[in-house]
């Protein structure tokens, strides 16, 4: 007699016909009856139901974009020959938020305000920029286009723009000495009011790279990325700036898509295997890298619940980048919260990493080669080496 487990994942994928899942259904209960193992089976039967397959069964998550999102635009700005940029989210209603910082070099502003003790309920904006350290100016310009426009928090005389910033570091790619300024947050904020986000070598993903543990002459070309996904009416979604010292992996084949490359450069080498060939202490190791993300959802939260949901976040890095979270990474995620769905905090949590391990792969698929730095388009077409 076939047993329950391969009537229900032997047909996995088969379910885009109602009869045929009927039918499936039909005789799992019979199974189940039979082995009189219905409380148990039941509620894998429903977990069956509600999972996601990527070779097309049942799924009841779809993809979206992160235009579909209420009280939030996104617009970038960049200077392509210097090899910086920066990318904001601009919440005008204002909105809570949450922030989890697990690298060990960061570089941001305002993020005390994101702590569940502080009184701020509510930001305005978010800035993500090159520069490093240099890069916070940029939100200077950020704060000037929201006050002009009455954005803020009142303080009776004017509003005060409360805008988070986080930076990653990007001086070895291009022009190390011109930066995010106040005038690249200001046209980025101008960006936004067309949406003129993109993915790939724009905004703050304009100078970013992979797989630096032997220096920037053997990493590749990164870029920024978006992914969303709607379950009923629960929406989350991710942008990130991927820029690690790390490898980069593709979940579903668990394949390295980037990271550092081989002798000959055709080819990659494994950067935890070079990592443990020394296992010395290093000293005066500069910070070179930092991946920044943005979680957005609809579902209504306060900053306690941000918080966890951006620490839970983050487990979408660690499962597409190894390693990570090092002392050489100022591994950031902000959660923001745009609507007032009610929903699970682990749910939307374990929705978060799985839209920030999508947004990462869509960095390096649509980054270009650029500034010497090969893409991984062209990596596996043979044109880097060209």
């Amino acid at each position: 007699m076939e047993s329950l487990m391969e009537c229900l994942f032997s047909h996995r994928g088969e379910g885009k016909n109602a009869g045929q899942s009927c039918r499936i259904y039909e005789k799992a209960g019979v199974l189940m009856k039979r082995m009189r193992w219905f409380p148990l089976m039941a509620v894998i039967l429903f977990v069956f139901t509600v999972s996601a397959d990527a070779s097309g069964g049942i799924n009841l998550m779809k993809e979206i974009s992160i235009r579909d999102f209420e009280n939030l635009a996104v617009g970038s700005a960049e200077n392509k020959a210097a090899g910086t940029g920066c990318t904001v989210f601009i919440f005008k209603k204002g909105a809570p938020a949450g922030l989890s910082v697990m690298g060990g070099g960061p570089a941001s502003r305002e993020s005390e305000l994101l702590k569940p003790t502080a009184a701020a309920e509510a930001i305005h904006a978010i800035l993500l920029s090159g520069g490093s350290a240099f890069g916070l100016d940029a939100a200077g310009g950020v704060q000037q286009y929201l006050e002009e426009r009455g954005i803020g928090f009142d303080v009776g005389v004017t509003k005060v723009p409360l805008v988070c910033q986080s930076c990653l570091f990007d001086l070895t790619v291009g022009d190390a000495f011109t930066r995010p300024d106040r005038e690249m947050g200001y046209q980025a904020c101008v960006g936004a009011e067309k949406w003129n986000y993109r993915d790939g070598n724009y905004g703050a993903g304009t100078g970013a790279t992979v797989g630096k543990l032997l220096g920037m002459d053997y990493c590749m070309k990164s870029g920024i990325g978006a992914y969303a996904v709607q379950l009923g009416e629960l929406k989350v979604g991710a942008v990130v700036a991927l820029n690690a010292l790390g490898d980069v992996f593709d979940l579903k084949n668990c394949t390295k898509v980037a990271g550092l490359l081989a002798d000959d450069k055709t080819g990659f080498r494994a950067t935890d295997e070079e990592l443990y060939r020394n296992y010395s202490a290093r000293e005066n190791r500069f910070i070179e890298n930092t991946t920044l993300g943005v979680v957005l959802t609809n579902a209504k939260f306060k900053k306690t619940s941000l918080c966890k949901i951006a620490e839970m976040a983050h487990d979408g890095y660690a499962r597409s980048i190894r390693p990570v979270h090092t002392t050489a990474d100022g591994d950031s995620i902000y959660s923001v919260s745009l609507g007032d769905v009610a929903a699970d905090q682990d749910v939307v949590g374990s929705l978060a990493a799985q839209v920030v391990s999508g947004a990462i792969l869509r960095a390096v698929k649509c980054a270009e080669t650029a500034y010497g730095f090969p893409a991984a388009r062209d990596l596996l077409t043979g044109k880097a080496a060209q």
